[in-house]
């Protein structure tokens, strides 16, 4: 029977798991009753019903783990408040180390929940065995104890949520398929049911492993793919404590739980097994998978060998069920890019249960309020790149990325499925340089060159890497010589039109009506005056202007551009693959370019922060004198055809000046040394350029007022109760790499954002967050004694608000 359904609602959501559910519950704590939620067929009858339901206090960043800490709380009160059990119990967790290249990880893993406000702590293989008493511990190295972690019955507090909304006034039909998406104008206006259409504000999906199926509905990219996921119940067994903690052998790819008196052993194999490439089965429905013991086989032979007990009890049943997972092991969160009204929640990677509360959440305040809550950057849908919806792409980088969730998290860690996607003009001849190259948004990018005879492969440690000494050389190259850097990956947008100089005033928080040629790094602010990018903006014409960002950025900031626009007179025309981009980076710079152009490259005919079209050998480059590693130098956009020959001149021209090309491990170190910002690791939504140090941008009294200006003027004479300072550890043995906690006289004030060694300065070199509500001054920043913690050892280290080299910048300007 075909169910009355309303003909429109103010929110529609698409699929009725623990997302879905969560999204309907929350908007209805926020005054939206007007929502309706549509399930294929069953609530819960897609992952939902058959996941683990491991509930973890902290996740991948400090705003994921505010996600997961607030579900902590919604799960642990949402019996009381529906009535309906939830089998919600935070019995702890504990995650142990085989080796003690794993147990340098968990280390780090404590002092980051430390940083985050979480309860870690190291335990003694003897305290793991008081704990989880069937464990065998005589290999255990160490472990760490997350007391507020818990388990739920993924059912039951699916159905409390479900009764949460309903009690709020939402509607939730079950037997509806959604079966297209209606739009107008560049806005989601409605779905299409096979019971008919239904009008509606705003759709979300949170369709599961069938939510790239429905995204493709609006023309929107979202990249999962449904793979199969393995675990036992064991039969009872006799005397096992019901209060065990969840364990995790990460060294062996298992953890268990105990349900009911038995033990759930589930696993997260090396290589995964991608589910259902042509199409989920229309009538899939609480539905199971082949067994595959051969496939789970070994998973098992080395759990019996860990929990000895296992080998006296029988299997109750091996249950093999589809989870979806993303390209890059991060779900999908937020509005889509270029389809106002489309929301999505999906690809959450086995981490749905422990998610969904936050996650359900953040989506509804995003809704209601028009934006996110706080930065979501890691999980926001706008980082999805084109190339990752496709197909062939998915199922080869999934089969590798569930493997990944817990195999060893090692720095600079490379995917080496699915590669190979956009390689520069440069890329054969980087290759014959011996370079070792890295994956973003798809490009292929030089990290470092071997040594001639080496094979260039990652050997991979929380130490000094195989590349250190390759990276220290090219990084050395840049600040004594002269280095060649690969930059084709910026994406650049090429605005003109009568009101382009308008829209870019408008979201520039600097003034970028300057003259022809010039060049200005700036960012746009949001309404509350937080960062969503930064970037340059170079004017080619009167009414012609160039936007470069980061490869990472390109979605984002093209959608951020879009959504701003006036209905006027400018167009937008990625010429990304148009320009292949070179950084001639360092003193002997301006000689090299000499050598290969009959420009004058001179400070007095080519200032810092401006642009000239310039001869390179037998090309023709916009050569923009600016660059990330804070020496003299230029970028050279160069058209993608001409750029080979350009690369050969410069080689062939540099020899004696020291010309080394270069990876972005090297630039890395350099823009840390001169306390250059990245945006998504030291800057972000939540971040204003003030407290930023990047208020030497701002323009408060232009003439076109930018968005944010309003907020910046509130917080104007007030007290900086947060500020990115640099840091700079004096024992130049351990390393830093992100969210270490940063001490002050002995108190706990805030993280690292990033961090890399600075091989000019001689040791770690880091930028990171710290706090204080009387406010935060140099004469707070110089009087203090700061550590930063690794692996749960604080390190004495030095704070300061300007860069530690060359603060004045007077390298880049000569």
């Amino acid at each position: 029977m075909t169910p009355m359904l309303p003909r429109e609602a103010r929110v529609v959501i698409i699929g009725g798991g623990i997302v879905g559910c969560s999204v309907a519950y929350h908007l209805t704590k926020l005054g939206i009753t007007d929502v309706l939620l549509l399930e294929r067929r069953k609530l819960t009858s897609g992952t939902t019903w058959h996941a683990a339901g491991l509930v973890r206090s902290m996740l991948y960043s400090a705003n994921l783990t505010r996600l997961a800490q607030y579900t902590v709380g919604l799960y642990r009160g949402l019996e009381a408040e529906t009535g309906l059990a939830t089998g919600f119990r935070q019995r702890g967790s504990i995650s142990v180390a085989l080796n003690p290249e794993r147990w340098e990880e968990l280390k780090r893993g404590a002092s980051m929940a430390n940083a985050f406000g979480i309860p870690a702590e190291a335990i003694s293989p003897a305290r793991v065995a008081e704990l989880w008493p069937l464990l065998e511990i005589r290999d255990v190295v160490g472990a760490i104890h997350f007391p507020t972690d818990g388990q739920t019955n993924p059912t039951d507090t699916t159905m409390a949520l479900a009764r949460g909304a309903r009690l709020g006034g939402a509607r939730l039909v079950e037997d509806v398929a959604v079966t297209g998406i209606l739009t107008d104008r560049g806005r989601a206006v409605g779905v299409i049911t096979d019971a008919g259409p239904i009008k509606a504000e705003t759709v979300v999906n949170c369709a599961g492993m069938w939510a790239r199926q429905v995204g493709l509905m609006a023309g929107v990219d979202v990249p999962l793919q449904a793979c199969e996921h393995f675990y036992v119940v064991t039969e009872p067994i006799a005397g096992l404590p019901a209060t065990l903690p969840v364990l995790r052998v990460m060294d062996e790819c298992t953890y268990y739980k105990e349900e009911a008196g038995k033990l759930l052993l589930g696993c997260f194999e090396p290589r995964a097994k991608p589910w259902a490439v042509g199409g989920i089965p229309e009538d899939f429905c609480f539905g199971e998978l082949p067994e595959d013991v051969d496939h789970f086989e070994p998973i098992l032979a080395a759990a019996l060998g860990r929990v000895p007990a296992l080998a006296d009890v029988g299997i109750r049943k091996f249950f093999n069920g589809p989870e979806s997972f993303t390209p890059d092991q991060r779900y999908l969160l937020g509005e889509a890019p270029f389809l106002g009204g489309f929301f999505v929640a999906a690809g959450f990677n086995s981490i749905g249960i422990q998610s969904a509360g936050g996650a359900g959440k953040a989506l509804a305040e995003w809704i209601v309020e028009g934006s996110p809550p706080f930065d979501l950057s890691e999980v926001d849908i706008r980082r999805v790149m084109p190339h990752q919806n496709r197909q062939a792409y998915l199922v080869d980088r999934v089969s590798e990325a569930l493997g990944l969730l817990y195999a060893m998290h090692w720095p600079h860690r490379q995917f080496e499925t699915a590669r190979g996607v956009k390689r520069s003009p440069f890329f054969e001849r980087q290759r014959a340089a011996g370079a070792c190259f890295g994956e973003v948004a798809g490009w292929e990018r030089p990290n470092w060159f071997g040594a001639p005879g080496t094979t260039p492969r990652y050997e991979y440690s929380f130490g000094r890497q195989n590349w250190f000494a390759a990276a220290a050389a090219e990084a050395k190259a840049a600040r004594e010589a002269v280095a060649l850097f690969d930059l084709s990956s910026f994406y650049k947008l090429q605005i003109y039109g009568p009101d382009a100089e308008a829209l870019l005033q408008r979201l520039s928080v600097s003034d970028v009506d300057g003259p022809v040629g010039r060049s200005v790094y700036t960012q746009w602010l949001n309404d509350k005056g937080g960062i969503e990018t930064d970037l340059t903006v170079t004017r080619l014409g009167e009414q012609e202007f160039l936007v470069v960002g980061g490869a990472a950025m390109s979605v984002r900031d093209r959608a951020w551009l879009e959504r701003h626009r006036p209905a006027a007179r400018l167009q937008i025309e990625d010429v990304t693959s148009a320009h292949a981009v070179l950084g001639v980076v360092g003193p002997n710079s301006r000689a090299l370019l000499g050598r290969v152009s009959d420009a004058d490259f001179s400070t007095a005919a080519f200032p810092f922060g401006t642009a000239r079209q310039v001869a390179i050998g037998y090309a023709t480059a916009l050569a923009l004198r600016l660059n990330y590693a804070g020496e003299l130098g230029w970028e050279l956009y160069l058209p993608s055809e001409q750029a080979p020959g350009a690369f050969d001149a410069l080689v062939a021209s540099g020899g004696d000046l020291g010309l080394r090309l270069a990876g972005m491990h090297a630039l890395d170190s350099l823009r840390l040394e001169r306390g250059f910002r990245h945006w998504g690791h030291d800057i972000g939504s939540d971040d204003g350029p003030l407290e930023s140090g990047l208020g030497f941008c701002v323009a408060l009294d232009k003439a076109v007022p930018f968005i944010g200006r309003e907020a910046l003027l509130a917080r104007r004479g007030q007290p900086l109760s947060r500020r990115l300072v640099s840091l700079l550890l004096d024992d130049p043995a351990p390393l830093l790499y992100h969210d270490e906690p940063i001490w002050r006289d002995g108190r706990r004030v805030g993280r690292v954002s990033s961090g890399a060694y600075g091989h000019t300065l001689g040791s770690a070199v880091a930028l990171g967050w710290v706090e204080d509500e009387a406010g935060i001054d140099a004469a707070w920043v110089e009087g203090g004694r700061f550590e930063v913690e690794v692996a749960l050892e604080r390190h004495p280290a030095k704070a300061s608000l300007k860069p530690f080299f060359d603060p004045a910048g007077l390298r880049q300007r000569g």
